[in-house]
């Protein structure tokens, strides 16, 4: 406990990490509350109030998250200099919001009520990302955080500036390569732990990206190569994100599980479309007709 309480006080208040500690404690608390009560009303339970409507319609818990997170927003901009605090009171406000958007990510996506759906978990992906990223910030990380520079907001000299602009630059080229490959979660960590982007710009691409569908449109061996390496180490680290998803959003089921990841697969490792070719004469046709 000494130690946590050390690290709480040097790394989090010390170095001005409080408000964001607050949001992603709010952010947990507001996703798990919201998850609790979705499960008992699905269940049922006659003691829970159940689903708000207003007449006919049913008022999504969305609804109340981008209020709360509108009016912290507006809170965090007018109060920024006020005490710690108060800005951390309101930073808890924000996350609480923030959870009830994205635990409804899914049904802003795809326009359409699919929160008990195969595409609801959509919702848990963004849940996800949301505590990873805040996650690594509140633990110090950040995309330069190799080139060892201990306050971004100091004035460094001309060399360090470059060195700075070269880093970034380059994390940045690296990340938009290995998210074109499809590789979201790689792209995402790489920006705080640049070897993954390195590992995942040097491998290949997932079958359906854009890059597959850019580079290995007219390389079958390479594309087959994609499938075949999609097929055998996606299996198990879908089958545990299912597995997951479905504890934090509903009853785990083994057999629901094995089934709904070989339907994924069946569905996502498909070889992408080629590139269109574009031809100059059939473009000028067209411009003249």
């Amino acid at each position: 406990m000494t130690g946590v309480h050390r690290w709480w006080e040097d790394d989090v208040i010390d170095n001005g990490r409080l408000p964001l500690a607050c949001l992603l404690f709010g952010f947990i608390v507001g996703f798990v509350l919201i998850r609790l009560s979705v499960r008992l009303i699905r269940k049922q339970v006659r003691w829970w109030p159940g689903n708000l409507r207003a007449g006919d319609v049913h008022i999504h818990h969305m609804v109340f998250g981008v209020i709360l997170v509108l009016g912290s927003g507006v809170g965090l901009v007018t109060l920024y200099d006020s005490s710690v605090g108060v800005v951390g009171s309101v930073s808890a406000v924000f996350g609480v919001g923030a959870a009830l958007v994205l635990d409804e990510f899914a049904l802003i996506y795809y326009l359409r009520d699919v929160y008990w759906e195969e595409q609801g978990r959509t919702s848990v992906d963004a849940v996800f990302v949301a505590v990873a990223v805040t996650g690594l910030l509140l633990l110090g990380f950040h995309p330069l955080w190799l080139l060892d520079i201990n306050d971004l907001r100091t004035e460094p000299g001309t060399a360090e500036r470059v060195v700075i602009a070269a880093f970034a630059v380059v994390n940045l080229l690296l990340a938009a390569i290995v998210i074109a490959k499809g590789k979201i979660w790689t792209g995402l960590f790489g920006m705080f732990f640049p070897p993954l982007l390195f590992v995942g710009a040097m491998r290949l691409s997932r079958p359906g990206a854009p890059w597959a569908r850019w580079r290995y449109g007219n390389r079958r061996g390479r594309m087959r190569r994609a499938i075949v390496r999609e097929r055998r180490y996606r299996r198990p680290v879908i089958r545990a994100k299912i597995f997951l998803q479905d504890l934090v959003a509903g009853s785990p089921d083994v057999a629901h599980v094995r089934r709904a990841a070989e339907e994924e697969l069946v569905r996502t490792v498909v070889p992408a479309p080629s590139a269109p070719l574009h031809t100059p004469h059939l473009v000028s046709r067209k411009i003249a007709d």
